[in-house]
């Protein structure tokens, strides 16, 4: 899995941005793959509606484990699971049965219930799943200080994401930080940065031109969905 997982870890430092429609379920994770993809990352809050759960943490830690598990056995393209904030598990363990799964890379946000994570004590945990996984994990540590009360976003996701990168991390996540905002910490932070696209949103060329290097939609494109559902269901009757 280690091959995989550089090869994964490899696209984030192309010539052009990784870009990851987040998928929900095997099929999802499928189309994406064959529509030439070359990887396939989870939405957690997509998975969780999926599975009856809201987003939060609120899905149990074996129920996403094992949804993630089915979604690497569908597809034949690296698979990196966005994981919440561990739910709540130790970091070794978070790291072993994240592994077991056959995923190559997770999504560790820095907020719980309602509010940021000690920047040290986040540090702490993504050092931690480092230690625990070595290089079979590629880690993506989001940063959420465009999505939390803070005074200053910018200054404060450039502390953070220098932390995170100090502890090992493979690419910084500044989620929903604006396109005009983004290449400040593009250049604060270094290193690999994903940003957040969405259709209708900031596009992949525009996240480009401004220091991305990996691109993912979260819950977006599930959202889009089910919208066009909602549209649907009244014209079936």
């Amino acid at each position: 899995m280690t091959q995989t997982a550089e090869l994964f870890r490899a696209l984030h430092h192309g010539g052009t941005p990784l870009i990851l429609p987040n998928a929900w379920d095997p099929v999802s994770a499928r189309l994406i793959a064959e529509a030439g993809f070359p990887a396939v990352a989870t939405s957690s809050g997509a998975v969780a509606r999926v599975l009856g759960y809201d987003d939060g943490q609120l899905t149990p830690p074996a129920t996403m484990f094992s949804a993630v598990a089915k979604i690497v056995r569908a597809v034949d393209v690296p698979v990196t699971a966005d994981m919440e904030a561990g739910y709540g598990l130790p970091a070794k363990e978070f790291a072993e049965r994240l592994l077991e799964t056959g995923a190559v890379g997770c999504n560790l946000e820095d907020s719980l219930d309602g509010g940021l994570v000690d920047v040290a004590k986040q540090a702490d945990y993504l050092a931690e799943v480092r230690a625990a996984a070595g290089a079979e994990l590629v880690i993506n540590a989001r940063v959420d200080t465009f999505v939390r009360p803070v005074d200053d976003p910018v200054a404060e996701a450039v502390r953070r994401g220098r932390e995170y990168r100090r502890a090992g991390v493979d690419c910084v996540y500044p989620i929903l930080a604006p396109v005009y905002q983004l290449a400040e910490v593009v250049e604060g932070v270094g290193g690999p940065i994903n940003a957040h696209a969405s259709p209708g949103g900031p596009t992949p060329s525009e996240l480009a031109a401004v220091g991305a290097t990996r691109i993912s939609y979260g819950t977006s494109v599930h959202a889009y969905l089910m919208t066009k559902l909602q549209e649907l269901l009244p014209t079936l009757g």
